[in-house]
Parts: C-alpha cells; structure tokens; sequence
C-alpha cells in the first residue's frame, strides 16, 4: 500500500472503492540488469521516470466503473497522446517512498508534481525502445519481451492452458518489477467518452484474465501474470477508480503481482483472499479539502505555511519530522491522514479525539511504542500502525475498524487487545509474538466471526476448530494477561487466572472453588454454579449471600448489556439470544458488607430442540376432601412455540399403583370421597403449537383427608298429603358416612311447639292426625369413625287432606271394530258425584302418562263408547277423573287396554271400469275396500283376444288405477284385476272386472310433419313426421316448388318420403303434401309442411386430374383438370413430394413442377381445390404420381485449386444425374503440365506419370513438391451406371509448406542431463536452431549462454528452476521459421533426503511412551540435503489389526511419541516416518514395529465423588482406570467424622453408586476403589472423600423448627401381626402416635369408641436407646429403648421419616458424643 488513497475526477465526484494487495513485495532489484534515468518534462510537472532498457511497456489513464467484472484491454486510446520517455528531460529530485503497512522501504521512483487547472490526475507511462505502444499488450508478448532480443517468442505460446499454469513466488523473487513513469498533459490526456473503464492488461485466454505487474519503485526489469480477477465480485469494491496517482497504482498492480505464479489456478475463494479493501472514502476533487505536504521535512502542526483548517478532508504529511500531534484538533472533517515515517514516539494521541470522521489514519514507520491514549474514533474503519516499537495493541475500542495493520513492531502479548467489533483483517507479521502457539486461535477467540483474514491469509480450518475448544472466558482472560496454553488447559487454567484475580476481593475466609455456566439453550433453563467454601482456620458467624445477575453479549465476550428482571441463579435464554454469550455476575454479601462480584460466561446460546421439557412441577391446595387443587408446570419449550400441555391426575391407594382418574384432564381438580386416604399423582406432558411433546413428569401429592361431616340441602320428598309416605333426605359430605341420625316432629295445635313423633327413619307415613299441621324434619351427619356434625332441619308444608280418588278402574267389551265398550271404577275420598270419562287411543302398549295420546272422545258422564274404525290397530285409553257431591275432583286415572283393537278381514263391495274404449281413451277402475285400514291393494291391467283366456297383464300400467289405451290394446279386451290388502299385509279375495267391448282404434292423422336436409342443389331432402291413428298404410306425399311471390307448382315425378335438388330447384321453396292413410285405406286430414328454401347451388367440384409429363429427374410436370358447381372461379392446387415415411412436404403452387434430385425415388401429389366465381371452395382432389426415375450420370464442372504441401486438397466439381454413388477417384503426379488430349489420355501415359492417390481428397507430401497434380474422376450414380470422365490439373505446381516444429519436448537422459525433441515439417530441413532457457517460479524465462545443443547438463544455478528447449526451423533454401518452446521440465532439484533406519526407544507396555528416532546415512551428499533442504520429518502410527498383521493408521498420533493405550494390548505397534524437503518432496516411508503390547499394572486416577452434598441424594464414584482391561474391581464405601482419622464401614455398600441417608449427615463419605485387572492382579486401593453430607434444606428447616418447640407428636403406623415378613399388609397396620420431647419418646396407641388411649413404649434417651433405619425400606424405621423395649413404624414418606429420626436425635444429643446441633449447623 504506497500512499493513501485519493481519487479526483475532473467531472463528476464518484465514489469509489480501491483494491489494494495484502502482500507488500520487496524493493530490490535483479542483480546486473542497468537502470536509466529519464524525465519527462511539461509546463508546470515534473516527472521522474526509472526503466529498463530491454522492456517497454506502456500504461494510460483509464477509469474502471464499479459494475465491471472483467479486465478489458481493448480500450482505444489516441497515439499522440502517448510521449517518449526520452524525448523530454528534466532535472528532477526523486523522493523516497516508504511502505505504510509493514513492507520494507523501496528504493527511490516518487512523482512530484503539482496539480493543473483541469485538476487532471496523469498515469505513469513507462518509456522503452516503442513509447508509442498502449498498455494493451498481451500476456504472451509481455512474456516474449522478457527474453534475449536475439531470439523472438512464439505467439502461441500464449494458450489457455499456459496461462493456467502457475508457481508460488518464492520471496527472493518478489523484487522483479517493470519501472514505469511518465507525465501526461491537458493535451495528452484521453477523451474519457472513447477509454473502456479497465485498469489491466487482459490475456488472450477467455477463461483467465492475467495482468503485467506495474511498479514505480523497483528498478529491475520483470514480468509476471496475474490469474487473481481484479473485480471478483466477493470483494467489497469491484472495480479500481479512475484517476489514480502514479504511485498508487503502481503499487497497487505491484502488490498484485504476488498472487501470480505459473502453476497456481486461481480460485474464487483464493482471487477474494489476495486483497484487503479499504474502507468507502468520500472523494471530493477539490484543492480546499485536501493537503499533500509529503516530503517537505515539516516539523511542526502549528507552522505558519501549513494552513490547516477544518474544511480539509485528506491530509498527507507522511516522510516529515513531525514528533506530536498538537494542531492537529482543528481537523474536524478530515477522512484521510497519513503520519507514516516521521517522529512520533506516543503516547500523546489526545489530539486525535477531535477527529470524529476520520476514516483512514497511516502512522507506519514512526518511534511508537504504545496506543494507551489513541482516543476511540468512531468513524475509523482502516489503521496502520507498522514499522513502530509497540510492545502491545492496548488502545481504546474501535467501533467500526475493519483493517488493523500492525506488522514489524515488538508485540510480544495480547493483553490489553482492544474490543473491535467489525474487524476483518488483522497483520502482526515479523513480532515477536508469533512464537506463540496457535496466535491465529488466539485472535480469532479476541476478535470474533467477523475477522476473515490473518497476516494476509485465510483463517485456516484448524485454527478455527482449536478456537472453538476454548471457554467462553478466554477472550477476556487474554485480554486481562492470561497466559495462552493448550485447549485442553485452557478451561483449568482460565478459571485459576481468575480466582487469582478475585482472590483479593472475597469475603474473608472463603475460596472459590467453582464458577460456571450451563450450556445455555433457546427457552431452557440455564443455572450458573457458584460454589463458595470455608477456610477452616476463620469463624464466620453470618451467613453468605449470592446475588446474582444476568448479562447478554455479542459472540465476542464484551459490551454485554444488562438483561431486566434476570437476578435469579436460573436464566431462560429467548429465541432472539440465540448465537450470543450470556454473562452472570455473581456478589456475595456477608452481614451488611457487599463484596465486588465475580463473574461466569457462557458459550453462544445454541438453538433449541423444539422438544419441550419439564422443569419444575408443584401441586398447589390443601389436601382435604371437597377441595380444589392446582398442578402447576414450570416448562422449557425449547425453541417451540408453548402450547397447552397434557394434564392428567391419578389416584393411589396406599400400597399400590396409581390409576387414573377418568375425567380428570385439567390442571384443576376436585377432591372427591374416593381421594380419602390415597394420594394423588399430577401428570403432566408439555407439547408444543407443533405437536412435539417433551417427557411426561409426575408429582406425588400426601395423602387426602376427610372432610369434617356435614350436611347440605335438606328436604322433604313426597306429597303433603293425608295417607302418603314423604321421606326426608339431604346430601351428605365429609368421609364416609356413618349411622347418621333422623328425627320427625309435629306442630302443637295448641302452643305451636314441635313434639317429637318418629326417629331412626327418614320416611314417614302421614296420618289424620297430621292434617292441618306442619311436620319438621331434623338430619344429624355422623361419619364412619362416629364424628358427629351439625345437624340441619326443614319445615314442611301444612298436611292437605287427602282428595277423591278411583281404584280398581277397567274396560270392558270386546275390543274389536265397531264394537262397544264400558270403563268401569271404584270412587273414594267421599260420595262419587259426576264423575267425568274420556277416551283415547294410543300406539303404545304401555301408558307413560298423557304423553302420545290421541283423543277419541270429549270428557263426559258417560261410561259406554262404541270403537270407530280410526281406533283399529291401536291400544284404548280411558281416564277416568273422580268427583265428589260438591263438586271436588280427585286425581284423573288411567286405563290401557289389553291388546289393540282389533279388524275385519279386508273385502271388496264393489268393482267397475269406466271410459272410452278408444285408442287414445283413458279408462278408470273403482272399487269399494272395507276390512280395517287399507294397505297396498294390488292392481293390474289385462288384455284379452277373447273374452274367456286369462289375458296378458299390461305392465306399463301395473298398480294404477288409470289406463290410457295404447295402439297395442286396439282389438282387444281390457280387464282390471284388485286385491285387497290390510296395513297389516293381511290379503283378501282378489276381484276382476272384464270391459264390455273390444278397442277401437283411432282415426288416421299427422301429429308433426317437417323436411329434413340441406336447401343446397344436390342434397336429398327427407320427409319426417309422427303418424296416430292405429297401423299406418301407404300415405301420400307430394312435393312443391314455390317461387319468391308465392306461387307454387307442383314437382313431377316426386311422390315419395325423399327428394333429390336439382339444377331446376335453385332458387325456389321446397314444401311436401302428406295425406295420412290407416292401413285399412281410412284417410285422414292432409297436412302441408313448412317451406325450405330458397335453394342455393351446389358446391364446386373437380370430376377428373390428370398428370402431363414425363416422371424423370429434370423433366417438367402440369395437369389437366374438369370443373363444375357454378361459375369456374381462381381454382387453387399444391405439389406435394410424399416422403418414404408418408410425410407430405409441400413444393410449388405453380401451374408446372421441374423434377430435381430430391424428387428421385419418391411420388409428386397434386392437391386441386375447385373454386367458384363467388369464392366458394369445393372438395379438394388429388393425385399420385408413380415413383420418380433418376436421370443419366453426369459430370458437369471439376477443378482444382493451388496445391501447398500437407493442405488438404479439396477439388471443387458438380455432379447430375440421380443420387450420386461412389466414383471413381485418381490422382495423377507429372513433371509436365498437361494439356489437350494429352490430359485426357493421361491413365494412357507411362512415362513421369505416376498414380499417387484414390480417393476424392488429397494432402501433397514431400515428394509432390515442384509437381503438377492431375485428377481423373468417372461420376457414378447410387445404382452403379457410370457416366463420362472429366480430368482436371493444378495450373502452379505444389509448393512447399512455411518450416514449422512440432511437439518440442525436453527429454532426461540420466540424472542431470536432459536432451531436446521435436518434429520438423515445411520442405526439405537446414540448420535449425537451439536454445536451452531457464524459467524461475516466478515465470520469468532467462536465456542460458552457449547452451545451442540438443543436450543440456543441469549446474547448481538450474535448482529450484525449470528448463525449456528451443527449436527454431531452418528449412534447406534458408527460410527461417518460428521458434518453438517445449513444456517446461519440473523443478530442478537436489537429491531427495533419506532415512537409513527407524528405532524406537521406551517399553511395549500400556501407558509407557514410545519414542522414534530416525538414523540418518553417512554419506556426504545426504549430510548435506539433510543441513540445507530438510524442512519436516513427519510420523504415522499404526495398529496391527487381527492375526494377519494388517495395520491400521491411528487417527490423530503424527509425534514422535506415542503413550501406549488401552486399545493397543496384545496387538503390536508400527510407527512410519517421512522426510520433506523445503521443496515439498518426500522421501519414501521408513518403519519400525514394537514387539506385542503388554497390559500394565493396574491402577486410577483422578478418583472422585459425585455428588450433591446432601443426605437425600446419589453418590457415585468416578475414576479413570488404565491397566489393561479392567476386572471386577472392588469399591467399599465407609464413613468418616470430620476430625477423625477412624474410618466406619457401610455394610453391604460395595458398588459403585451410593444413596445417603440420614445416618449419613455430618460425615464424610469415603469410597476406597482397589482396581483389579481381568486376570486377578490388583492394582494400589486409591481413596476418595466427599465434604461432610448436609441435611437436605426442606427437611433441616422442618427439622430445625420442631426442635425450637421442643415437643412434637407425630402419627405413624404399627405393624400389629409380628410374624416375619417382607411387605405388612395393610389390614395389619395400625394407627400410633409418636410423641417426642427433650426427655423422653413415647409411642401410645390411640384410643377409640371401646377402648382408651394405650402407651406401648416410653423411654429417656439414655444408651442403649438408639433409632436404626432399613436400608430397603425408605418409610420405615426402629426405635430402641433397650434391649426388651423397642418398635417399627412405618410412615408416609422418606421426608417424613428422615424429619423424626433428626428430630429424635437432635433431642438426644446430650448423649451423643457429637452434638447433632453441630452437625445441622444450628445455633444453640
């Protein structure tokens, strides 16, 4: 990067974006190539220019346009404004230019020059032997002009597959350069409207766009090709800007040179990779607003002649003496600032803060040796900080930096690496601290995803892999001075660093022993861990508090900002948090003092499953009978959208499994009575909207209890009536119920008090007495056990006497038909007055009150009624409502009969047919039906020849009681058959009724008449119509002919049902007469039908084609064609030629057709369409030809062109005659040119006539050189007939081809003597030319000296080089050909370095560490190799596999050690070693193999607990065994007091996971784990202990309050049967109550209804009294009063039961030798 970037433009301000190569390539020139100085002077420039005199390359301003993809090189430029390098000279003092990123100075080419009144920027142009020549020179030509001048390059060898190829510039090489300079004037500038916007050279290959690298600070001469595109459209500005000064882009073409090389394809990752992009500038090409002082020994920011102001915007004043920044403030806009080389030592950058839209600042080449006090500019986006004395990059955040420079400085740490949010490319090149390891990992952990680049290269896979194994607080302990270690460390290491770093700040006397966070998920739970421990050697007597606090960050651990209402030690990470760092701050607080907080980070919030889980799970309300409790989830959805969770509740009985409670399905649910004594258990499954559902959870509840007994809604059923039974009920609640209690009371008439009348029932039987009185009903709930509730009573209402009412009610009669029936009843409840009857019928057997009764009758006194035919089939109902004298009406009653009412069997009275018995007529039947309801009778119709046969029923009409007579029935009798059917499908007797006469039939008539056809002359019109009136017979028909004024005339000869138009009918009205005749000649009416008309003619039409012609190849085809339908009009005909395969390919429209060849062996159509005068088209008519006949074979034409020798020779000639067959061909050689007859006679001629080809074409050899060529051709058709021959002769005679070489290639003879190869052609050879070159990898090909021989022997100076041969053709009359370059040889190289043998060092044992070492030979030459070109030895281990002693490599083991595992015993090891030289090479694979591994002593390591401290969870021991494989390795777990060195075994205790208990708390667990190998070898016992079990919270809470009371009871149960066995049954488990005080226990049974409180155990706490605990049995335990007294007690739960063993022991710890008070860490 040379200068700053400023871009001015005459017109318009546009704003670009400048390309700039990473690589910054050195200055130093090839040695013994000569420099010229030139200059070039205009009015007011002054230019200096360096070039080589051997190369000349030209360069003009040209402007690139963004949108650009490509490099163009075809832009047009005008000559004359192109000057000489030399033609001008000026005295001019050339300016040293430094690199500003980190490259080494180069050597002196600067242009000072001052800017024109057009504010034009010049390129600089180089100046050669061709000053004239645009900047538009190929690849290849480039590549030529780097060769001797004696010897000119090809041109092809500029292929596509040549400029593929690529070798990686070696850094001694990057010096090579094509110095140009030039100045261009007003005059001389190029019109913008004709430049393309390119900046490079293009190739001539289309697939890759190569470019001349340009520099104006080297003074060699060098070519090299560009494969990277310039504009790749990844980069962030795809194009260059126009107006670019010489410098600029030089440097800029410069630095892209290095991303050539002769074997490298460019990829588009690898052409992205190989530029930075300066960040956007706003480019403003005006002298206010920009400064360039470079150069101009300025001293001071404050001096007189510098004018700043705060309008500039670019400000260069690199190469000065400038030493502070004071002045630099009032540089309020400025965007650009270079301060590269001059004095600045920093700090002292406070200046700079005033320079808020600073964009780009170069501070290169100075004395800096620190950026503490560099303020944060927000607008900063690129830094170059190279070539200074920084020991580190501390400075403030940079919001919006992108590139940081920083190469050749004394960086030796990254602490204090500021926060860069954006940055993509990041250089520390030649600083110290690259001997870090993995600083790539390192800096991608402290800049983040964005960084892309680093030290001008992409960040490699593996580096970013080892990045991604640090913890999340990498980044910040690097930054705080953490030293960088191995990934593995790293999580031990960081958290050391930082408790170090906290250690000083924590509450006294306690240590950090952890600090972490969960690997947070998108909406799961995510818990922090800060575990704070006691130093022992401090009394702490207040409690430390944690508060916490949650932070959200980017990927990067900074800039976190705070998350509101996140203080609990659980956070729920959002979907928006995904892929971002969370931060928790954790303080203690100890009494009053709050202590600084320490922190704990995250990895990157990973995405959810979408499977949601349950978290947290609590039933919320007390657990008495008629109350609602509530399950309540706490659910982590996982990333999934929260839905409604499955609730479910289930029911368990003690001793038993749950089951479910049907119906209950909410997370409400009820207590019912069959919840008593069970407990519940909340189910509960989380699904989300998208139906994933997470894993169901349980929450058991403590068992329901009853309700206390009590009674709602009391009343009285029944009628409060005198002699009905009322009862007394109300809904009971509280357990089950027990002997409740009931009491009746009846009102006092006298002093209204309620006396006592019945009791022990709740039904009572009204009596007389109670008439007139209120009766009270008194309910006592009592539950099963005897608890008696409140009572609650109702009144009733006043006791009616009792109405009048029927008994005994009947029906009597027959219940059939028209029968007659009487209800009869007996009255009470007084004297029977008019007591009123009604009847009714209904379809039901059963009476269900009034309901789906239907009325027969009105209410009335009378008792008799006589069934009407609508009550058949139904049931009688009779309601009968008694009355009394005066008139009072009782309760209705109701009767049903029996059975329904029965019928008479279906009959008919009467049958008969009446109508006319006519065709046509319509015949009725009608009958007379009695016998009940009628079904469906059966009808039918009959016809009859005569009188007496049984007829034919007539279907058409079957079940109807019409007939319309159809012409079938005409002459026959007609009869109508019935059969009487009841509803209940019961049938009678069938009647028939026979008519009185036979069917006439009707009289003859038309019912519809009409012509059908087409009124068009030649169509035949058609008689349609519809004849009635019996058989028809041969009616009449005549057709009429009506002109327009209606006149009508009848049609001779037309007498039928079908007449022809002809010529006569055009134009008139068609109509038909028909008279209808029966075919017993009765007539009928005539009908005439509608006219047709008028006629119109008829179509055109061909009657006949014919062909005229003869059916041969080249003759000429016509027809003959016969016209009628009207006036003969334009007719139109086609010629169509029929294909083999039948497709039809149209020819002409004209009136003839010429054959041609195409024509041969196919049929010619002619498609003839007649046309009237009127335009009216006929029917098109064709024909076929017979196949068409070839013509004669004939040569028409046959000459031959100028012959040259190896061109093709093609003669041209035309042949006709039919499908040309294979002719016959040959050629003819001859001194002489022939001529005449002589030709022609040539097969004739012997003497210098010689044969010397067969076929149509011929390629002139070497020996018809000077000849003259003769063709004799015999044409032939397809079919074998021949024609005459022609013969034709070359008119010159054939000359030789120009001297060409072909497939020039460098063969090697031995080691380090090559020979070239190649084909010579063109006439007879001279004395070629040869030539050896030598092309180094940056492609540049050098002429070697006095190498002019087919064989080439390799020196010292052809390594790491390639060779090419040169052939130039000579051919024998001295003409000179191109010369030829073969394919480069591949690298020249030294000896490939070798390994004489392999050893291993160590044992092969497991865990023993296997070393290898490699023996070198002695000979002097691989000494050598191996000091000078040894650059890797590399190694492989393998592992035998199976018995046939296969190897198999070892992913991931390339050391030279190896540590023998576990995997590899009993197979044997392999280790494979490979030496590579600096030039890639690698020697072949050495080997040495290990003896079979043997296992190793058995034994572990890193032996732990795991655990969460308190009595109630699971413990298991965790170690890391090695020894072979491991056996049944012995683990016993053992308590330890804290103190004591005893040890107390845990019978019983021996696997690897332990559940504590309660005789746990206050003790160390230990677990000693003896490892024991498959075989029987033991390995050393190794221990393990954990910190002294707690008493889980919940319960040291209740524990601790029980025993602040000092006196509790608790209810368990006893066992009554004390016979062995293993589960009580719950018939023989009793009720207890244990009572504990600071004295004494006591266990008393309680009493009940027949028996008194009973004590069954009392005792004091003094030995032997002791409580033991089942280890089977979570819900029991045994407590011992002494060796007779003692007793097991059974309790709900494991938390019940762990509560009064710690309570019992705490009362009792005045005999313990440990107080328990201690143990729960309670105050006394």
């Amino acid at each position: 990067m040379e200068d700053p970037v400023e871009v001015e433009q005459v017109e318009d301000p546009v704003e670009k974006r400048l390309l700039v190569p990473e690589k910054q390539a050195s200055a130093s020139s090839v040695e013994g190539e000569k420099k010229v100085m030139k200059t070039v002077k205009r009015p007011g420039v002054t230019v200096s220019v360096a070039s080589k005199a051997s190369a000349s390359t030209g360069s003009v301003r040209k402007r690139v346009e963004p949108k650009s993809p490509l490099v163009d090189s075809s832009s047009s430029v005008n000559k004359s404004s192109i000057a000489a390098g030399a033609s001008r000279n000026s005295n001019s003092v050339s300016l040293v230019r430094r690199n500003s990123t980190g490259g080494v100075p180069e050597k002196p080419s600067a242009v000072s020059a001052t800017r024109r009144q057009n504010n034009a920027t010049t390129m600089a142009i180089a100046a050669g032997k061709k000053t004239t020549e645009p900047a538009r020179r190929s690849l290849p030509e480039l590549r030529r002009s780097s060769l001797p001048s004696a010897v000119a390059k090809p041109s092809n060898r500029s292929t596509a597959s040549e400029t593929r190829r690529s070798t990686a510039m070696l850094p001694g090489d990057r010096s090579l350069r094509t110095s140009t300079s030039s100045d261009v004037t007003k005059q001389d500038t190029v019109k913008r409207s004709s430049v393309r916007p390119s900046l490079s050279v293009s190739s001539s290959s289309s697939r890759r766009v190569a470019s001349s690298s340009l520099d104006t600070s080297g003074g060699s001469t060098g070519v090299r090709k560009t494969v990277s595109k310039v504009s790749s459209p990844s980069l962030r500005s795809p194009s260059v800007s126009s107006g670019l000064r010489a410098g600029s882009l030089s440097s800029s073409l410069d630095r892209s040179s290095s991303l050539s090389g002769r074997r490298k394809v460019a990829t588009p990752e690898s052409r992205d990779s190989r530029f930075i992009v300066l960040p956007q500038v706003d480019i403003k090409a005006a002298d206010d607003v920009r400064l360039d002082l470079r150069g101009h020994r300025v001293r001071s920011l404050n001096a007189s002649g510098l004018n700043l102001s705060s309008n500039l915007e670019f400000v260069y004043l690199r190469d000065n003496l400038l030493s502070t920044l004071e002045g630099v403030e009032i540089l309020t806009r400025v965007k650009v600032l270079d301060l590269s080389f001059n004095d600045f030592k920093g700090p002292g950058f406070e200046p700079l803060e005033n320079c808020k839209a600073l964009q780009q600042l170069y501070l290169a080449g100075n004395q800096i040796t620190s950026l503490s006090t560099l303020p944060q500019l927000p607008n900063l986006e690129f830094l170059s900080v190279a070539q200074n004395k920084l020991k580190s990059l501390s400075m403030a955040s940079q919001p919006r930096l992108q590139v940081l420079a920083a190469s050749k400085n004394k960086i030796s740490t990254l602490k204090g690496f500021p926060h860069l949010p954006v940055l993509e490319h990041l250089r520390v090149e030649e600083n110290p601290i690259l001997k870090m390891p993995h600083l790539e990992a390192a800096s991608i952990l402290l800049v983040g995803p964005t960084l892309k680049k680093f030290n001008d290269r992409d960040l490699s896979r593996e580096e970013r892999a080892i990045a991604k194994r640090y913890p999340a607080q990498a980044s910040l302990c690097i930054r705080e001075g953490w030293e960088f270690c191995r990934p593995e460390n790293a999580a031990d290491s960081t958290f050391r660093f930082l408790v170090e770093k906290w250690n000083d700040h924590l509450p006294p006397g306690y240590l950090v022993k952890e600090a972490s966070v969960d690997q947070p998920s998108e909406e799961d739970a995510c818990r922090c861990h800060f575990n704070f421990v006691q130093d022992g050697s401090i009394s702490i007597e207040s409690q430390l508090v944690l508060r916490f606090q949650w932070f959200l960050g980017d990927r990067t651990p900074s800039n976190f900002t705070l998350i509101p209402d996140a203080n609990g030690e659980v956070h729920w990470p959002k979907h928006e948090d995904i892929g971002k760092i969370l931060k928790v701050e954790c303080t203690p607080m100890l009494g009053e003092v709050e202590y600084p907080s320490i922190f704990a980070i995250s990895s990157p919030v990973s995405p959810g499953s979408g499977i949601p889980k349950v978290v947290n799970l609590d039933v919320h309300g007390e657990l008495v009978e008629g109350n609602i409790i509530k399950g309540h989830a706490v659910v982590a959805w996982c990333g999934g959208t929260p839905g409604k969770g499955v609730s479910s509740w289930l029911r368990r009985k003690w001793n038993s499994s749950p089951v479910v409670i049907v119906g209950a399905e909410d997370e409400e649910y009820q207590l019912t009575i069959d919840d008593i004594d069970s407990s519940l258990v909340f189910m509960y499954t989380p699904v989300t909207e998208e139906g994933a559902k997470g894993e169901p959870q349980y929450k058991y509840t403590d068992f329901v209890k009853a309700a206390p007994p009590s009674v709602c809604n009391v009343r009285i059923i029944g009628e409060i009536v005198e002699g009905f039974t009322i009862k007394g009920v109300g809904d009971y609640f509280g357990g089950k119920e027990g002997p409740s209690k009931f009491e009746w009371l009846r009102e006092s008439r006298d002093t209204g008090d309620f006396t006592l009348v019945s009791s022990g029932t709740p039904e009572y039987t009204l009596t007389k007495e109670d008439v007139g009185l209120c009766l009270a009903f008194e309910y006592i709930p009592i539950n099963f056990e005897g608890q008696e509730g409140e009572s609650m009573s109702i009144l009733s209402q006043v006791v009616k006497q009792a109405p009048p009412k029927v008994t005994n009610l009947k029906i009597i009669g027959d219940l059939r038909e028209n029968s007659k029936i009487t209800a009869s009843g007996i009255v009470t409840g007084g004297t029977e007055g008019s007591s009123r009857v009604q009847w009714f019928k209904t379809s039901s057997s059963t009476l269900e009150g009034e309901k789906g009764l239907e009325a027969l009758s009105t209410s009335k006194i009378a008792k008799a009624f006589r069934i009407p035919l609508g009550a058949v089939g139904y049931y009688i109902v009779v309601k009968f409502t008694p009355m009394t004298t005066d008139g009072e009406s009782g309760e209705p009653a109701f009767i049903i009969s029996e059975k329904a009412v029965e019928t008479l069997p279906p009959s008919l009275n009467f049958l008969f047919i009446t109508g006319d018995y006519a065709e046509g007529g319509i015949l009725t039947a009608s009958y007379g039906y009695i016998g009940g309801h009628e079904g469906k009778s059966i009808y039918n119709w009959y016809l009859h020849e005569v009188e007496t046969d049984s007829g034919s029923v007539i279907p058409e009409v079957s079940g109807l009681l019409q007939y319309r007579i159809t012409k079938d029935a005409i002459g026959k009798f007609i009869s109508f058959h019935c059969t009487p059917v009841r509803d209940d499908g019961i049938v009678g007797e069938p009647r028939t009724c026979l008519g009185q006469e036979r069917v006439r039939p009707g009289s003859p008539k038309l019912l519809s008449l009409q012509i059908v056809g087409n009124s068009i002359e030649g169509t035949e019109l058609r008689v349609n119509k519809r004849y009635w009136g019996g058989e028809e017979g041969d009616s009449v028909f005549r057709w009429f002919r009506t002109i327009s004024d209606g006149t009508q005339s009848e049609i001779r000869g037309a007498a039928g049902a079908s007449y022809m138009l002809s010529l006569d009918d055009i134009g008139f009205f068609i109509s038909v007469l028909c008279e209808p005749i029966r075919s017993d000649w009765a007539r009928g009416p005539t009908v005439l039908s509608e006219q047709i008309g008028p006629i119109v003619p008829g179509p055109p039409t061909c009657h006949s084609l014919e062909f005229l012609g003869s059916m041969v190849e080249g003759q000429r085809l016509s027809f003959i064609a016969s016209y009628s339908g009207g006036e003969q009009g334009s007719c139109f005909h086609e010629w169509f030629r029929i294909k083999s395969d039948g497709i039809k390919e149209k020819l002409t429209t004209h009136d003839f057709l010429d054959l041609s060849l195409d024509d041969v062996g196919r049929c010619i159509e002619l498609v003839y369409t007649p046309i009237r005068k009127d335009g009216i088209r006929g029917n098109p008519r064709s024909i076929l030809s017979d196949v068409i006949a070839p013509a004669d074979p004939l040569g028409v034409e046959l000459v031959i062109p100028d012959c040259c020798e190896s061109v093709d020779m093609v003669p041209r000639r035309t042949y006709f005659g039919g499908q040309e067959g294979v002719g016959e061909y040959i050629w003819y050689r001859t001194k002489s040119k022939l001529e005449g007859s002589a030709l022609m006679a040539i097969s004739d001629a012997c003497e210098g006539v010689v044969i010397c080809g067969r076929t149509l074409t011929y390629t002139p050899s070497l020996e018809d050189v000077g000849s003259y060529l003769a063709l004799y051709w015999l044409p032939t058709r397809a079919d074998g007939k021949c024609g005459k021959p022609l013969v034709a002769i070359c008119n010159p005679p054939v000359v030789p081809a120009l001297p060409v070489v072909s497939n020039v290639a460098v063969k090697e003879l031995s080691s380090g003597i090559y020979s070239g190869e190649g084909k010579y052609f063109g006439g007879y050879e001279g004395a070629s030319l040869y030539s050896w070159y030598r092309e180094t990898n940056e492609g540049t090909i050098s002429l070697i000296n006095g190498a002019n021989s087919r064989t080439y022997e390799v020196t010292d100076e052809d390594y790491t080089c390639r060779l090419l041969f040169g052939y130039t053709p000579v051919r024998s009359d001295s003409v000179v050909g191109e010369l030829r370059l073969s394919e480069p040889t591949d690298i020249i190289f030294p000896e490939l370095p070798k390994v004489e043998m392999l050893a291993l060092t160590g044992k092969a044992i497991e865990g023993d560490v296997l070393t290898a070492v490699e023996v070198i030979p002695d000979s002097e030459t691989q000494q050598c190799v191996w000091n000078k070109y040894k650059k890797d030895v590399t190694y492989q281990w393998f592992s035998s596999e199976g018995d046939k002693m296969s190897f198999e490599p070892l992913p991931a083991q390339h050391s030279c050690s190896y540590k023998v595992r576990l995997e590899d015993i009993g197979r044997c090891l392999r280790c494979e070693c490979i030496v590579t030289d600096v030039f890639g090479r690698s020697s072949e694979p050495v080997y040495a193999e290990t003896a079979v591994i043997l296992p190793g002593i058995p034994r572990v390591d890193k032996l732990e607990i795991e655990g969460r401290g308190f009595h109630t969870n699971l413990y298991a021991v965790r170690g890391v065994y090695s020894g072979g494989k491991e056996g049944k390795s012995k683990i016993q777990w053992l308590r330890s007091m804290v103190g004591s060195p005893d040890l107390i075994s845990i019978p019983g205790e021996i696997g690897r996971m332990y559940e504590a208990n309660v005789d746990d708390v206050g003790y160390r667990l230990v677990a000693i784990y003896t490892p024991v190998r498959e075989d029987g070898v033991e390995g050393q016992p190794v221990s393990a202990s954990t910190e002294p079990i707690a008493v889980e919270p919940d319960v040291f809470k209740e524990v601790k309050q029980k025993l602040d009371l000092g006196s509790v009871k608790f209810e368990a149960l006893c066992d009554k049967d004390r016979t062995p066995k293993k589960i009580p049954a719950m018939a023989s488990l009793e009720r207890r109550i244990l009572e504990v005080n600071r004295k004494r226990v006591k266990v008393v049974k309680p009493g009940s209804k027949t028996s008194f409180p009973n004590t069954e155990i009392r005792g004091s706490y003094t030995p032997p009294f002791h409580v033991e605990l089942f280890r089977n049995d979570q819900h029991r335990l045994r407590i011992v009063v002494d060796s007779e007294n003692e007793v097991d007690l059974m309790v709900q739960s494991r938390h019940l039961r762990d509560v009064i063993v710690l309570v019992i022991r705490g009362l009792a710890q005045r005999f313990n030798s440990t107080s328990l008070n201690s143990l729960l860490k309670i105050d006394t």
